[in-house]
Formats: C-alpha cells, structure tokens, sequence
C-alpha cells in the first residue's frame, strides 16, 4: 500500500542559506558516509535496546546501515572547531551545530567527511501561536446515556472515543496494556502535577523524557500543548477525560521551540524518532506540522517539497515507519489559511496523518486539505479535533480546537487495536484501520479515507464485537473481510426461526436481502453469494431475528 524507503538520504533539502552570520546560528552538517564506524550491523545491541530488536524480529525487519549511529570520529571533528552542537541523526546522517564563527564554519566545510552545511535557525527571537488552536472554557458536566454501553465513565470524552469505535475496542479489554508510545511535541507543563495523569504515575506508565531543544531530560517547564495531546492518550479522569490508551505507556520527548518556527525543529523531530526507536516504541504520536518559516529563505513549497521525500521530518518519518513503528501525526491546522494544504511530516506516505471533524463527524474549517504533492491520501483518515475534550492546565477539562488532538485521539487506539493483533506489522495495523473508514472506497481530500472504526477494524484481523443475542443465540465468524464474492456466518440457534440477512452501502441503500432457516440448537453455517458485482466501499451486514438484531461493518475490495 505504501511505498517505504523510496527515497534517498536527504543531499538536496527544502532551501539554502549564506553560511555567514552576524549573530549565533543554527546548521545542519551533513556527513558523506559513515565509514570506519565503530559500530557494525552484526552488533545491533550497542546501539539499539532489547525492546527495539525484538520489533524488528517480529516484524521481519533487517538491521541495516540507516540504524548505524553517526560515526563519533565525525562528530568529535565538527565539535573540535568550537561549535556548539545541539544534536544530530543518524537516519539523516548529520549534526546540529550552533555557532557565530565564521572561521569555524569554513574550517567545518572543508572537511573531507563533510557534504554539506546550511543555517537551519536561530536563537528565540518573538513568541508566536504557531499552533493555531483555540480553546473553551473548562467543563464541569459529564455525559449520560450513550455512556451506559461501557463500564468506564468517560465523561464528556465519550463522544470523540465512541465516535472511532474505541469504546467497543476498550470493552473488549484493550486500554493499550504493554503498549509503548512515544509522544513528540513541544513540552509537557505540569503532567507531573496535573491530576489527569495521576494514574500514569502511579503505575509508573512514564517511561522517560528527553528534551533535543535543551539536550537534557527536564519537560514538566515547557509549553502546554503536550501535556493537552498526552490527555488524548493517557488522560485518567473519570467523568471529565479518559483518553483511548489509558494503560499504555509513555515517553514524553520534546523536539519543538514553540517561540519560534525554524527547520532545525524537523532535524530535531529525527532525532526524538530515532530515541524512540531505539528505545523500543511501537507507536510515535507527533501533533507537529511545518510549512512555512520565520526566516522565508526557509519555507517549504507544497508542489516540490509536499511529496514525502524532501522534508527532513517526513523522509525521518518513513524511516521510522520503515523500522516497524506506527507512526500518526496531524494533517495540520492550515484548512482556512492561506496555505491551506497538509504540511511535513503528514505527507510522509508510510504515516497515518489525521483530519479533524467535529462531533457531528462534518469536517472542520482550519483542518488541512490533501492530497499530497505525488497523489497520496491524504488526510488518511479523521478523528474528532474541533471541540475535543483534552485536560486543562488548571485542571478540569476544556475543549480544544486543532488536529494536534484528533491525532492522538487517534493514536491511543492505534496501540489498542495493535495490542489485540501483536503479530500484524505496523503497516498491516495502519492498513485495516483505513479500510475500516467510511470514505474507503471513495477518498476525497478533506476526510481522505474517513472516519475508521476500530471496532470493524479488530473484528476485520480477527477480534470479537460484542455477537450475541438477547436470548443466548450467537454469531461468529463473519467474514471474510475484505470480502470479494461471498459473505459466510455461523448462528447459533437456541429455537427455530428464520434469518434475516440484509447488505447496506454507506448511504444507507439496501443491496441484499435473504431469508435463512436456521435450527434449533444448531451451529448453522451459511452463505451469501453472487456479491462480484458489489463496488469496492464500506458496507453494513445487518442480521435479525426472533432474538435480536445485530450489525457489523465489511469492506468489499
């Protein structure tokens, strides 16, 4: 479905700049190779934990020279100039530095392991809203009446969970238990403190932080909007926010300046990818987007540069994916500005990138538009962003504005759906969470393939969904899904009736309709044929009879 590692390591990057400068700047050094390295591929230990390896295994998932480190000889060269380095990848295979020395910056060019060096920023120079979100005042409510169909009081959160199926996947037992996500953003203020995370601290879900702005492991002090995307996630307030993956684990890692916009943050945004696979993760959140720049020598332009294979966090993003991770990112906040497209990483074509609906499901305005520059879907599908329920600073709740939440509304039971399938591979997980959308069969680029239901999705690999009847009667082993020319079923009857088969399309048209006898205290095996001639889309199974009614979604590819 998507096409991993079809690019090349980034030589030629979105812009170029004047190596000199007047006031500290920020470069990208871009090595040549990674030869004489002191690590090798037959020692992956040295450099990639247990945790990692045992995905790549699973997954079938060679190591190779991408996950090589960054050869130290070169690093200790650039550093030994007098720069300041500020981090580097190895997937991208270079170093930040920061400096005002000229000299320094020519002797750096000069060296023989050295391809190539541009200014990637600078320094804080003004605050700005680079989110582009907005926010309600703090909800005291909670939610009646839907919510009975699960054990959790999910509050006013209900409607975002419920609208992906997530209630369904949680009911079933999955809250993401044993699953690793790593949440890349712009800090986490207060999740030691704030009282939505409580639970994550209390069974000791908070794997670790890493801050590549300030190369230390201190968080809690920055920008708010990680903390609001954890919510999503990992948020534990019953009747105020529950978040789809609320027993999963997590790393809270910053790449973003939320006072500025430069690319350095894109090299940095690598770096936090390449810890989190190093460490382990199986899913990376990042509710980040980059188009345009404070330094316009740097902006993107969407008809080169918004295909996948240029900027430097969407190629990061691929490699990520390529090393067996689940990687969903928000389609951005640009749907009624003036660039008003999808930017990077969200164009990376092995990411899962997220629109934002309201909870009506209708599309909002400032959600970004696709398809990608080469024609790749994109939004790929879309979760609640306008008016979704995230903790508040102060505590409470508020509701919040933006595909940053949609994403990891989304990505919490991207891990819950994995953890009830963990012998698919991550593309495989990504894939039947698209065919489970309702737009699968006719994508369009505001919803892209629409909004998923990962309740068809775990029944779609093999899961359960709730199939019995009011008076002990039970359906099992619908499928398959996708189906092709045939529809097969198993009822259980506890009496003698007759079977009410009916297949709806997503307009709600029906396109079948049979009537099946099935006996009493029998596994009855039936089959519905002749559907080659059904278009390829989402469709609606509805069976009924004497005891009950049941429904479940199928995709005809």
């Amino acid at each position: 479905m998507r096409r991993l590692l079809r690019f090349i390591l980034p030589g030629i990057i979105c812009f170029a700049a004047d190596l000199p400068a007047q006031t500290p700047q920020k470069y990208w050094v871009q090595f040549t190779d990674k030869n004489n390295s002191p690590y090798s591929i037959s020692n992956p230990s040295a450099y990639l934990g247990s945790r990692a390896l045992t995905r790549r295994t699973s997954q079938g998932i060679a190591i190779d020279s991408l996950d090589l480190p960054v050869n130290p000889a070169y690093v200790s060269g650039v550093a030994a100039t007098g720069v300041s380095m500020l981090g580097k990848s190895k997937w991208l295979n270079g170093v930040i530095i920061f400096t005002n020395d000229t000299n320094a910056l020519l002797t750096i060019q000069s060296l023989p392991y050295v391809s190539t060096m541009f200014n990637v920023g600078r320094e804080r120079e003004k605050p700005q809203d680079k989110f582009n979100e907005t926010f309600s005042e703090t909800i005291h409510n909670q939610r009646t009446g839907a919510m009975n169909a699960s054990t959790i009081n999910y509050g006013p959160s209900f409607t975002q969970i419920n609208m992906l199926g997530g209630v369904c996947l949680h009911n079933a037992g999955f809250l993401g238990q044993g699953m690793h996500i790593a949440v890349i953003d712009a800090g986490f203020w207060s999740v030691d403190t704030v009282n939505a995370f409580d639970s994550l601290w209390t069974n000791n879900r908070i794997l670790g932080t890493w801050d590549f702005v300030q190369n230390n492991a201190s968080v809690y002090e920055d920008d708010t909007h990680g903390m609001m995307v954890l919510s999503c996630m990992g948020g534990n307030l019953p009747g105020q926010v529950v978040g789809t993956a609320p027993e999963a684990s997590y790393w809270l890692l910053r790449s973003e300046e939320a006072a500025t916009e430069h690319v350095v943050e894109e090299y940095l945004w690598s770096a936090a990818a390449e810890f989190a696979d190093s460490v382990g993760a199986d899913v990376i959140n990042s509710s980040l987007g980059y188009t345009q720049f404070d330094n316009p020598a740097e902006n993107h332009v969407f008809a080169t540069d918004m295909n996948g294979n240029v900027c430097p966090s969407s190629v990061a993003a691929d490699f990520a994916a390529s090393r067996g991770i689940a990687v969903v990112v928000s389609a951005g906040n640009s749907g009624s500005g003036s660039w008003r497209m999808i930017g990077a990483p969200a164009d990376a074509d092995s990411a899962l990138a997220i629109g934002a609906v309201d909870s009506a499901e209708l599309i909002a305005g400032f959600s970004s538009h696709g398809f990608s520059a080469d024609g790749d879907v994109k939004p790929n599908v879309c979760a609640q962003g306008s008016g979704a329920v995230v903790a508040a600073p102060g505590g409470g709740t508020w509701n919040a504005n933006g595909t940053s939440f949609s994403s990891p509304i989304t990505a919490g039971l991207v891990a819950c759906l994995w953890q009830a399938h963990p012998n698919m591979t991550n593309m495989q997980v990504l894939q039947n969470i698209e065919m489970s959308a309702d737009r699968f069969g006719n994508p369009d680029t505001l919803y892209g393939y629409g909004i998923p239901d990962f309740c068809a999705a775990n029944i779609t690999l093999g899961g359960t969904g709730g199939m019995n009847f009011n008076e002990g009667d039970q359906i099992s082993g619908v499928g398959p899904n996708p189906f092709t020319d045939k529809i097969e079923f198993s009822y259980f009857a506890t009496i003698p009736q007759q079977i009410h088969v009916e297949l709806y399309d997503i307009r709600g048209r029906m396109l079948m309709h049979e009537i099946l006898n099935a006996q009493k205290n029998s596994v009855n095996r039936f089959s519905i044929g002749q559907l080659e001639t059904v278009e390829q889309g989402l469709y609606l199974l509805r069976i009924t009879s004497a005891t009950g009614e049941w429904t479940h979604k199928l995709v005809k590819k």
